[in-house]
């Protein structure tokens, strides 16, 4: 057991003193899937990877029932709560511009399942709200990959699921995702 297992172990029992020795053993890791998300954005953006990291971190603190099993399943989880932060920012962020005062800024984009694009974050986080409502597995699957960078392997141990089907759901998902980001696309010319 590592470290961070046992620190989330106690903090299932609710030992509080847990949560200040996790966030040194994890924050590295969860710094750089916020450096991810930051990669293609402006340096001014109004929400940093720093800031992204402790915001997901105190929320999940706050949880009112952490269920995680280890330290790549409790990252898996703080990239989730990173994607719902990013979500809620970028939609704070357009409904600002909505009101005609503020400046213009882009939404919040995020390399596209593909790889190689790049897609609104909300769009994207739409469609993952849609997936799950037709596949609760297949969208944990994507945000397990796409949000929280875990290999195939790690997806599968996090979901207790075999490599195959992950590797399978994945293909599957992200056919759908990059289908349906593509309508969103063509729908604006």
């Amino acid at each position: 057991m590592t470290d961070a297992t046992i620190l989330i172990k106690r903090l299932r029992v609710g030992d509080a003193e847990a949560a200040n020795k996790l966030l040194p053993i994890v924050y590295e890791q969860l710094r750089a899937t916020a450096g991810r998300y930051f990669r293609h954005q402006r340096s001014n953006h109004t929400l940093q990877p720093t800031a992204l990291v402790h915001e997901a971190f105190v929320k999940l603190m706050h949880s009112a029932d952490p269920d995680w099993n280890n330290s790549a399943h409790f990252c898996a989880v703080a990239a989730t709560a990173m994607r719902q932060i990013l979500a809620d920012h970028a939609r704070a962020r357009s409904a600002q511009k909505r009101g005609g005062d503020a400046d213009r800024e882009t939404n919040l984009t995020i390399a596209a399942p593909s790889g190689v694009d790049e897609t609104d974050l909300i769009a994207l986080d739409e469609l993952l709200t849609r997936l799950a409502e037709i596949s609760p597995q297949q969208a944990r699957i994507v945000e397990l990959r796409f949000f929280g960078g875990l290999t195939l392997e790690q997806v599968a141990e996090v979901m207790g699921v075999a490599r195959r089907t992950v590797d399978r759901s994945w293909r599957q998902s992200r056919a759908w995702l990059l289908a349906r980001l593509g309508d969103d696309a063509t729908e604006g010319t």
